[in-house]
């Protein structure tokens, strides 16, 4: 017998995930200006919760109010006042209202912080985000002080979600933000310490990762979100991938979450990057025609025994299956398809067959206008469009509990990109 969708996992740590289905963290945008949770994000959580994922992992917590990965993100950056604690509390309750796990994914923008929050963000090194439009200032190298801020900011956002009932956290080391920035020897720069070598690169990981563990104690359970690679020419590569998963084994990591890719080369999201995409040293397998990254996690695993989760374009109940059959994947992941299948973890585990492809059908452009796809700059906005439909249904979830399938991909890019502005100047 192969392993069911709904079969409990016990982690390390001693935590029990009720089921193998857990809902891949997307970015909401729904708190107020200055970070706080709000009711929304609750409802929205409260829904997702009845939904039957055994796990649901938050968009991105920030730790630094300056270096958002978009406007209307919950921001932790210190121990939380009265009013924040009991937010935070309210939307842990909502999320977990089903005796599910929620995990808060804590994070920093990094360079890929939009010109809209912070003109002059920090990163590893000084190297610009390689984008047209000019929506990304060049970075200023972070200083060994700051660095250890920071860290210390990991702790702190983790022992205040902690406290507030959630139920486990995740250190963002993925998709270009900060933690991957440093692991990047495309990005990453230094000659210190935290640079050259890959165990200098993943220095800043592991400190955080360490002081996350003596935050929340031994028996919280701790996860990262790490690129399989990133996809590019020169950036961080499948083999130091595996280097820093068996470090993160050692350091009492209880899940990974393999995923892949930056914003210049979105490969999480299956979208086509501004460069070629450099190819990785990894044998095929019929599953990952669906799944972008299970068969790095197929390697991963024959190397260590931490649990690991997929998340990635996964739709149909068989290749879930095959999936954790075949050993590559412990948890699965699912995204987009949640925004408007809230429920998709409960039908699957129930028989449904397949979920919905809607980004398939998400162009800005007409097809009549397909060539303008060839513009590096059309393509990267007709991408980003997508991906803002996708947001608009989180809002409309949160506000209204409702979604809307036939909403125009031109209106919710307009929506999104007012409210952005909107926030941000709420927030001046």
């Amino acid at each position: 017998m192969g392993t069911e969708l709904n079969t409990p996992l016990t982690l390390p740590c001693g935590a029990v995930m009720p089921n193998r289905i857990a809902k891949g963290a997307m970015t909401e945008g729904l708190a107020t200006p200055d970070g706080r949770p709000t009711p929304e994000l609750e409802r929205l959580y409260g829904i997702w919760a009845d939904g039957g994922a055994g796990m649901l992992l938050t968009g991105n917590i920030i730790i630094d109010k300056d270096h958002l990965e978009r406007p209307g993100n919950v921001v932790i950056d210190r121990e939380p006042h009265a009013d924040m604690a009991e937010r935070l509390a309210s939307w842990a309750k909502a999320g977990t209202r089903a005796g599910n796990h929620l995990w808060a994914q804590i994070s920093h923008g990094g360079r890929q912080t939009q010109k809209l929050v912070n003109p002059n963000p920090k990163s590893s090194s000084d190297v610009a985000l390689a984008l047209p439009g000019g929506q990304f200032g060049k970075p200023t190298p972070l200083t060994k002080e700051e660095i250890a801020d920071l860290v210390n900011r990991w702790a702190i956002a983790a022992k205040a979600c902690k406290d507030a009932g959630f139920t486990g956290v995740q250190v963002h080391g993925a998709h270009g933000y900060l933690i991957s920035q440093f692991l990047s020897p495309r990005v990453n720069l230094r000659t210190d310490e935290y640079g050259g070598s890959l165990e200098n690169r993943a220095r800043f990981l592991l400190e955080a990762v360490s002081a996350v563990r003596i935050a929340v104690g031994a028996d919280f359970p701790i996860s990262v979100k790490l690129n399989s690679a990133d996809f590019q020419k020169g950036g961080f590569a499948f083999e130091d991938s595996i280097a820093v998963v068996k470090w993160l084994e050692a350091a009492s990591v209880d899940l990974i979450e393999i995923s892949g890719g930056t914003y210049e080369q979105p490969k999480l999201m299956g979208v086509e990057g501004m460069e070629e995409e450099e190819v990785q040293n990894v044998a095929p397998s019929t599953a990952a025609r669906e799944a972008y990254f299970v068969d790095f996690a197929k390697a991963m695993q024959a190397e260590v025994n931490v649990p690991l989760m997929v998340t990635g374009g996964f739709r149909s109940r068989a290749a879930m299956e095959q999936a954790l059959d075949m050993g590559a994947a412990d948890v699965i992941g699912l995204g987009r398809p949640m925004c408007l299948k809230t429920d998709a973890p409960q039908q699957l585990m129930d028989g449904l067959d397949a979920l919905p492809r809607y980004e398939d059908n998400l162009d800005l452009i007409p097809s009549w206008l397909g060539f303008l796809k060839r513009l590096q700059m059309m393509k990267a906005l007709n991408g980003f469009a997508g991906i803002y439909w996708f947001y608009e249904q989180l809002w409309m979830l949160g506000h209204e509990g409702r979604v809307d399938e036939s909403y125009p991909v031109f209106k919710a890019f307009r929506a999104v990109e007012a409210r952005n502005k909107a926030i941000m100047k709420a927030r001046r």
